[in-house]
C-alpha cells in the first residue's frame, strides 16, 4: 500500500494510531542513530533515508532522478516494514540475524532487504537504531557501486 503523502508529517497523519505510534518510534530511533549525510524524505510512498544528490549526483540507477535509497519504514496493508538496502548479505546481514535473537524470540520474517512485522509490539525499535548506525553514506555508495558492477558483468 503505497502512500501518496507528500511529507513525513502528512504520512504519519494518514496512519491508524497504533501504526502511527510504531512508525514514529522507529523514525525517532533511526534519526537519532543515522550517520551524518543521509537525508529523510518520502520516497516510493515510504519514509526513507537516502544519500542525497549533493553527495551522490548519479542517484538511483532505477531512476537517476531519485536519491540513492538506503533505509525506509512503512505501514503496509498487512504488516509494518523496515527496508535496509545494505542488509542483503555479508557481515551486516550476519550481525543483524545474530542481534535479532537478543531482541526477539519471534521468527525473523525477512526478505532480501525487508523485515516485516504483523504486530507493532513485535518491532524491536532499538535494534533498528543500531542497524541504522552501521553504515555511513560513503560506505553505502561503495557497496552499492560494487553491487551494480557485479550485476553488469553477469
Amino acid at each position: 500500500m503505497q502512500s501518496k503523502a507528500p511529507s513525513v508529517f502528512e504520512y504519519l497523519k494518514t496512519l491508524p494510531d497504533e501504526r502511527a505510534e510504531i512508525i514514529a518510534a522507529l523514525r525517532k530511533e533511526i534519526k537519532a542513530n543515522l550517520p551524518k549525510g543521509f537525508e529523510e524524505t518520502m520516497q516510493y510512498g515510504m519514509i526513507s533515508y537516502v544519500v542525497p544528490h549533493t553527495i551522490y549526483p548519479a542517484g538511483y540507477h532505477c531512476n537517476p532522478q531519485d536519491a540513492l535509497p538506503f533505509m525506509s519504514i512503512a505501514s503496509q496493508k498487512n504488516h509494518i516494514a523496515v527496508y535496509h538496502m545494505a542488509i542483503y548479505q555479508g557481515l551486516l546481514h550476519d550481525w543483524f540475524v545474530k542481534e535479532w535473537r537478543k531482541y526477539s524470540d519471534k521468527k525473523l520474517d525477512m526478505g532480501k532487504s525487508c523485515i516485516r512485522f504483523k504486530k507493532p509490539e513485535d518491532v524491536p525499535v532499538t535494534l533498528f537504531g543500531a542497524l541504522a548506525s552501521k553504515v555511513k553514506p560513503k560506505e553505502w555508495i561503495a557497496i552499492y557501486e560494487k553491487t551494480l558492477k557485479k550485476q553488469s558483468t553477469k
